[in-house]
């Protein structure tokens, strides 16, 4: 069960962060304004909230682990968002990343 709401919580952590970021994106960089910035600070300010939120109490840890789920993240809302279409290459380099977040949070420690 903690597994589960940890990959959860990375789940929303990566909405609240890339989409903060997208929004942040969208008011400056295509010009919808001040409305699309302020959600995205308060969305990314959600992120910082949601990390702490995980039942392992390393910030490092969580931090690096969430790295990789940024990098799946970012390609998946590309995807949905921008009808992005990553090669082979990017969706290789985002397996290797879950792979690396699933050793570091959740391999056996003593």
């Amino acid at each position: 069960m903690l597994v589960l709401r940890s990959v959860l919580l990375f789940v929303l952590a990566a909405v609240a962060e890339i989409g903060g970021a997208w929004l942040i994106w969208q008011g400056v960089r295509e010009h919808k304004g001040l409305l699309w910035i302020g959600a995205g600070v308060i969305a990314l300010g959600a992120y910082g909230f949601v990390a702490t939120l995980q039942p392992d109490a390393n910030f490092g840890r969580i931090l690096a682990a969430y790295g990789g789920v940024f990098v799946a993240g970012s390609l998946a809302w590309a995807m949905l968002v921008d009808k992005f279409r990553p090669d082979r290459y990017d969706l290789i380099g985002a397996a290797i990343c879950l792979v690396g977040v699933a050793i570091i949070m959740y391999a056996p420690r003593s």
